[in-house]
């Protein structure tokens, strides 16, 4: 039964794992074809950084990752916070169905209304142009908020309901009480929360291509465009180059926590 279960999970790992296995070799393949590997070549690195307009995609893609992941993990962070002090049950109950709504939302559906929100509201305004950065910024803390909002419930919950109350009685202010007393222990929530957000951000390809415009353009909406005619080898070295910056930070931050975990044991 063991080593039935073993192989089972080998076999889940492979079909997991081998398309991103095959993505990395033709990274590296030296022809522009994929279905012949003719030698290992840093060709389409070095034609990726020559490639100006899949650059720029890329740079305002990670200016949005990071600044939708900090927005929408200061915002989550809060909401989650005053979530968990609502003391009526039905209250708290209606404001996490409310949360998890923008999860269980198709995504089409979810681009398509916000688009027609921000145009709506473009011509009450009286502005022409209005979709680009703001708005798929706006858009994408929107849909990060739930996930960051249910990382950081669980960990307020494990937390003594009374240890914000003691810190204040000990001399703190509310706000400074949260940061010494409460804040440390949700880190881990905090961070995670903050990480998928990140990730989440840096792969939307539907709300992006609704709420962001003709002058504003991310790099899954570059990599669509491409697919009309056909995908260029350097977008395998591009996403090579970013599953691995995604694997290293998922590692040191596994790391931080682990290490977290261990002083806050001993200080036990």
């Amino acid at each position: 039964m063991k080593s039935a279960s073993k192989i089972y999970s080998i076999l889940i790992y492979i079909f997991l794992y081998m398309p991103i296995g095959v993505m990395v070799l033709y990274s590296f393949n030296s022809i522009n074809s994929t279905g012949v590997f003719g030698g290992f070549s840093l060709r389409w690195y070095v034609e990726l950084f020559r490639d100006k307009e899949t650059l720029s995609a890329l740079y305002n893609t990670l200016i949005l990752a990071v600044a939708s992941a900090l927005a929408a993990t200061v915002i989550g962070t809060a909401a989650a916070v005053g979530i968990d002090k609502m003391r009526t049950r039905w209250m708290r109950s209606v404001s996490l169905m409310v949360t998890n709504i923008p999860m269980t939302n198709p995504e089409i559906v979810t681009g398509v209304s916000m688009m027609l929100l921000f145009v709506f509201g473009s011509h009450l305004l009286g502005i022409s142009g209005i979709l680009g950065f703001w708005t798929i910024l706006a858009a994408h803390i929107t849909f990060n908020l739930p996930y960051v909002i249910l990382s950081v419930l669980p960990k307020l919950k494990q937390i003594d309901p009374h240890l914000q109350e003691a810190a204040q009685d000990l001399g703190c202010k509310p706000v400074k009480s949260f940061f010494k007393a409460v804040f440390p222990t949700i880190t881990p929530g905090v961070i995670t929360g903050a990480i998928m957000a990140f990730t989440l951000s840096l792969d939307d390809f539907v709300i992006s291509y609704f709420t962001s415009g003709p002058e504003f353009q991310t790099l899954p909406i570059r990599i669509f465009s491409m697919t009309k005619k056909r995908v260029k080898p350097d977008m395998y070295s591009l996403s090579t180059l970013l599953f691995f910056a995604i694997l290293i930070l998922l590692i040191i931050i596994n790391i931080i926590q682990a290490q977290n975990e261990k002083s806050l044991r001993k200080n036990k």
